[in-house]
């Protein structure tokens, strides 16, 4: 798992370190960074440097210093301000400034824009020349490496206000909420996490990699047979909706059951004809699965009251979500969509589109289990309050 940092946290960790060390040279270590990966993902050719007035605009020059010993590098500084030894330290090195139509135009013949207008600390949203810069680069596939986030998003948010469209992004320490959020994770392009030296305290909030998944995930040895891979009773889909009792098992058998009972709605024949392994009936099971393609309330009660006498963990969706049972769930998962968990929750879809975090979190402390909330980004909370995305 990856840790993901608010900018609260971030900061604190970086002052912890200057206490420690005064005089360490961040700055530099994060322009060592950002000069290496831009080597390597840029093409032959110059490379543009927009450098804005902040410790984020010096990272970017002193790390135009370093790349001007190997090709020609230009700056433009979109503020006029510029971080004064960064801009000393360029210069010295050859950089040449240019101004903002030049720089526009130079966007068919440069191998990569590095884009150091702002950091973890600006505001979200571009305005004037630079949006009209951005969007330059945009219309031009012009490739963008954003230092520590594409400038424009918001670093403790998954928004995505006007902003640079990065190919690659590199940032220090750890991740923030914009790399793995989307819509702004779609903005960030590769995301490159350096260590510069700065440790990080415990975070209720962190990514899932596809290592997390494969040592989790069960694999059947020379012993396994069905009832130790596991039995799954699925009580899914109806007459009116039989794709959702037919997907709900071809999840099971893909996901690797040892075997799948089936409990729904949905003809016998059609799922025999699809998948005749399937066990028609009630019985014995690990694990249950409910909700989807219900579509009756009327029967709703009953079929969930039925589940629960398995005594077993229960995935509960769509329908079944509001049916929940009042006694505590232990081992269950919910899987709402937005206008799910708004209905569970008592607000606004609005609302949980803009604030999942917040929304998920409050759902799975509520109800006592954790809850999935299904989207382009998948937020995994747990009554705690730790978030895997």
């Amino acid at each position: 798992m990856r840790p993901v940092v608010t900018v609260a946290q971030m900061r604190a960790a970086e002052e912890a370190v200057f206490a420690a060390q005064p005089g360490v040279d961040l700055m530099g270590r994060a322009a060592d960074a950002v000069a290496r990966i831009a080597d390597e993902v840029a093409g032959p050719g110059a490379i543009l440097v927009v450098a804005g007035g902040g410790n984020n605009g010096g990272d970017a020059l002193f790390a135009a210093a370093r790349l001007a010993a190997n090709r020609p590098v230009r700056l433009w500084l979109p503020f006029g301000a510029a971080h004064g030894a960064g801009l000393r330290a360029a210069e010295d090195a050859g950089c040449r400034r240019v101004e903002p139509v030049a720089a526009v135009e130079s966007l068919g013949e440069v191998a990569l824009v590095i884009d150091g207008v702002v950091g973890i600390g600006g505001r979200p949203g571009l305005a004037g020349a630079v949006a009209i810069f951005a969007d330059a680069c945009a219309a031009t596939g012009t490739p963008v490496l954003s230092v520590d986030l594409p400038s424009g998003l918001d670093a403790d948010g998954g928004e995505a206000p006007a902003s640079f469209q990065a190919a690659h992004t590199v940032t220090f320490a750890a991740l923030k909420r914009c790399h793995v959020q989307q819509p702004a994770s779609s903005r960030c392009g590769e995301v490159h996490v350096v260590d510069i030296g700065v440790d990080l305290p415990q975070t209720s909030l962190r990514q899932a990699e596809p290592s997390d998944v494969a040592g989790a995930w069960p694999v059947p040895g020379g012993e396994s047979d069905k009832y130790s891979r596991g039995v799954v009773a699925l009580d899914t889909g109806s007459e009116a909706y039989p794709g959702a009792g037919l997907l709900s098992i071809a999840g099971a058998l893909h996901a690797g059951a040892g075997m799948v009972r089936y409990v729904g709605r949905t003809p016998s024949d059609l799922v025999l004809t699809r998948y005749p392994s399937v066990v028609i009936g009630e019985g014995r099971a690990q694990a249950v699965v409910v909700g989807s393609g219900w579509g009756d309330a009327e029967a709703a009660e009953g079929r969930m009251a039925s589940a629960r006498l398995h005594g077993v963990p229960v995935v509960v969706d769509a329908d079944a979500l509001y049916w929940l049972p009042r006694e505590r769930m232990d081992g269950w998962l919910l899987t709402p969509h937005a206008g799910e968990l708004a209905r569970l929750l008592g607000c606004p879809r609005s609302h949980v589109e803009a604030r999942p975090l917040v929304c998920v979190r409050e759902a799975a402390r509520a109800l006592g289990t954790t809850v999935l909330l299904k989207g382009a980004t998948q937020y995994v909370a747990e009554p705690s309050g730790r978030v895997s995305i």
